[in-house]
């Protein structure tokens, strides 16, 4: 859908509103008090009615809009923006297509989005030939570290440590200039730490049991095969990343140059927002158009557990 038939399709608030109603039906309202699936709706209080109970529900209720003041054309236009685009959009140059005064009610509404991106996908485990390793995100440096002298390396107070995991499996006679590998599905998890039990509890969250996991050598992944059908740990060359652990380092490299390109200065507290996003759009990859019906459905169906502080502009991403 381009920027016109979206303008056809949405030409006033009260079309967006309508869509939003429409795909709110179609997966069904439960009642918060006693978890009944009839309502009435009530079209001049513009609010669903328990059939049981008769308790009313607003239109936003139980969706990512929970508490939103922001129109509903502003959530409809900023899911299209970020479905038909390759890459991403700044909350600024968001704020500035708008028309928005305000920057911290797009950065919000925007965060919200990238988080039920992220809970529609940990609905699903990555399975058969899998790869993971971890990688580090330049990140601004915590308020409390930054009269201290700066690290190198990977201790840096600038690094966020993020553990990556992808679907990978081996291409029969590929063309020449081609991986050997190809992927399916990739998943990306901010962590504290590199501790072996911090990594084993992700991985039981995210990979099933029938997987076949591949690794380099590091003592962290030690305890990994308790938990999948074979974990094979390898010693690493920097020459032979390409064969053994490709779309990793190709997911990793593909997401730090996102977020260099179009955001900037992202806390360590918002980067999994961020990297919800990429995951979401990189798994999605051949949906085309359809990928903007997919984020609708997940905004009705998911409440966001985003919480924020007041932040100026220049210091949010």
């Amino acid at each position: 859908m381009n920027i016109l038939e979206f303008i056809q399709r949405f030409p006033d608030e009260d079309a967006c509103r309508l869509k939003f109603k429409e795909q709110r039906d179609q997966i069904g309202v439960i009642c918060r008090k006693c978890n009944c699936k009839d309502h009435f709706w009530l079209e001049n209080k513009q609010c669903y009615e328990c059939k049981s109970c008769h308790s009313r529900q607003s239109l936003r209720s139980g969706t990512v809009m929970q508490n939103s003041k922001l129109p509903y054309r502003y959530w409809l236009i900023t899911i299209h923006l970020l479905t038909s685009t390759k890459k991403s959009f700044s909350t600024e140059e968001l704020r500035l297509q708008l028309g928005h005064k305000r920057y911290q009610p797009i950065w919000e509404m925007t965060n919200k989005l990238r988080d039920v991106m992220g809970k529609r996908d940990n609905l699903y485990q990555l399975t058969g030939e899998t790869e993971l390793d971890d990688g580090f995100f330049s990140t601004e440096i915590p308020q409390e570290h930054k009269n201290e002298p700066l690290k190198r390396g990977r201790g840096s107070q600038s690094k966020t440590k993020v553990l990556v995991m992808a679907e990978s499996e081996f291409v029969e006679n590929p063309k020449p200039g081609r991986k050997p590998k190809r992927v399916n599905h990739i998943k990306m998890q901010v962590i504290s730490d590199l501790k072996s039990n911090t990594i084993t509890s992700i991985v039981k969250e995210q990979v099933d049991k029938s997987a076949d996991l591949i690794t380099d050598d590091s003592t962290s992944y030690t305890k990994l095969i308790e938990h999948v059908n074979s974990h094979v740990a390898k010693v690493v060359e920097p020459q032979m990343i390409p064969i053994i652990l490709p779309w990793v380092h190709i997911a990793i490299s593909n997401a730090k140059r996102l977020l260099l390109d179009v955001h900037h200065k992202i806390k360590t507290e918002y980067l999994q927002y961020y990297l919800n996003e990429f995951c979401y759009k990189f798994n999605r990859r051949y949906f085309g158009e359809k990928l903007f019906d997919r984020l609708l459905i997940a905004a009705v169906s998911y409440t966001p557990e985003f919480k924020s502080k007041i932040y100026n502009r220049t210091l949010c991403g």
